[in-house]
This record gives C-alpha cells, structure tokens and sequence, in this order.
C-alpha cells in the first residue's frame, strides 16, 4: 500500500485529520531541509509536501516565491531532491509529496522522474500546471507510474468539473481554500466546509484543505470540516527568519507542535 493511503487509513481509525507540513527543499540548504524533515516528524506531521525548487512559481505567493531562489542560489536542484528523499528515507516512512510545476519535471524526464522519484522513497506528486485534460492526450504521461497524482481543487473550479477531477485524484485531494497564490492569512475563506462537502460527494479519497493556513486556532476550524490541513508559507517564513543556523530545525519543530495538536484535538471532537 502507497504510505499515503496507509496514512489515512490509520488516521481514519484515530478519528484525526491529518497534517500536511510544505517546506521548500533547498531553503536553506538540503542539509538543513533534512534535519528540518526530521524536525517535522518529531511536531507530529502527518505529511510533508516537498517543493521542488523552480525559477518561476506563479502559483506561489512571495514567502514561497523566494524560498525556491534562495534553495536555487545554493545549488539545489530536481536530482538533488531526490537525494533528500532517500536520505530521509533511511530513517524515516512518514509520507512524502513532491510539489513542483510541469517544467523541472520534464526537464528531468516525465518517466524518469517518476521512477527515480518512487525508488528514492516519494510517495505522489501534486503537478499544479498539468491538467487532467492534458495529462490524457500525451502517452509518456500516461505511462508514468510510481506515485500517486495528488489533484487540486479551487472554489473556482465549475461544478461540471468536480465529478472528473474528483475521481481522478490520487492519495488525497487538494483544496485550495481561496483564490489567488499561496500565503498565510489573517483569517480564513469562507465556504470551506461547504465546499469540501461538495467535492467528498463524487469520491472517497480524502480531501485536505490549504492555502492561508497560519495559526492553531485556523488548523483546528479547518480540521473540523476536512479530512486534512495543509501549512506552508507559515512554516516557510519561519526558515526565512532563522536562516541557515543551528537551531533552525528545533525552532520549526516548535513552531509546528502547537499548529498539528490543533488540528488533532478538533478532529477528534468533530468526529
């Protein structure tokens, strides 16, 4: 079973949602993004959503933006990756996604990719600019295999849509919980349990919710409606802030503790 599914099962039985915590691989440095991974698993996350570092990340807001130039100015790349999966590997079995645009992958090979990437040790790939439309007219996308095809979900996406996107998802679901590019808010959208409620008609598979994410008392609203919340520019500003220093992945394990027991504390009173 893909450790994703494995993940969810088991959280399923424990009446919690599941908490999924993005870094961008590279910022600061790989050696760091490891110990941070590490720092992860110790605040209790469920999943990590590993960026792959890319020079134009429309979908990104600034914080993640200049995460992914800071992890390129220092040499990080899409094989590099790789690497800091199977290292993390040695050690570890929580779930890894890989968060990354169409380009660096095809750079590398769209097959290849896929390979190499399974055999590391990644367990899916959120692609945020291939479409399931476009997926299906190219054979070398068809034939990729090896992860799971985590797909997104905006409040814009028409209704008409839902039914495909929904059953061609892998693994989990992403919603997107507003419009725009990634970033930490001061509140959150509206409409997100409705809008969940509505994408979990079409599927069984799990549907976590992201994008705006920043405090425990927003992990834990968005827990009670979901099967899973999504941080990240939260945890990316953190990196930012410390930099490449010693206590850098202590600081973000602490900082993610509080954000995760909130999250499992509303679940399992919703459930």
């Amino acid at each position: 079973m893909n450790r994703i599914d494995q993940r969810f099962s088991e959280l399923k039985a424990a009446n919690q949602a599941a908490f999924v915590a993005y870094i961008c691989a590279g910022d600061p440095t790989l050696d760091q993004s490891l110990k941070v991974m590490h720092a992860l698993v110790e605040a209790g996350v469920d999943i990590i959503e590993l960026g792959v570092p890319f020079s134009d990340p429309m979908a990104d807001g600034i914080v993640n933006q200049m995460a992914a130039h800071r992890a390129l100015e220092t040499g990080a790349s899409t094989a590099g990756v790789i690497e800091l999966i199977r290292r993390f590997r040695e050690d570890s079995q929580v779930p890894v996604v890989l968060f990354t645009y169409l380009n660096p992958v095809y750079t590398y090979g769209f097959e290849r990719f896929h390979e190499d990437a399974a055999a590391a040790g990644a367990d899916g790939v959120l692609l945020l600019d291939l479409p399931p439309d476009e997926e299906a007219r190219n054979e070398e996308f068809l034939n990729a295999k090896g992860l799971h095809h985590i797909r997104l979900i905006a409040p814009t996406t028409p209704k008409d849509r839902l039914p495909t996107l929904a059953q061609k998802s892998e693994g989990f679901i992403y919603y997107v919980s507003r419009e725009g590019v990634t970033g930490a808010q001061t509140s959150l959208a509206e409409g997100i349990a409705e809008n969940v409620a509505a994408i979990k008609e079409h599927t069984d598979v799990p549907v976590v919710v992201g994008f705006g994410i920043s405090t425990p008392e927003q992990s834990a609203e968005v827990a009670r409606s979901s099967d899973g919340v999504v941080v990240g520019s939260a945890i990316v500003r953190q990196i930012e802030a410390i930099g490449d220093a010693p206590e850098l992945a202590e600081k973000v394990r602490d900082f993610v503790s509080p954000l995760v027991n909130g999250s499992k504390e509303a679940s399992a009173l919703a459930s």
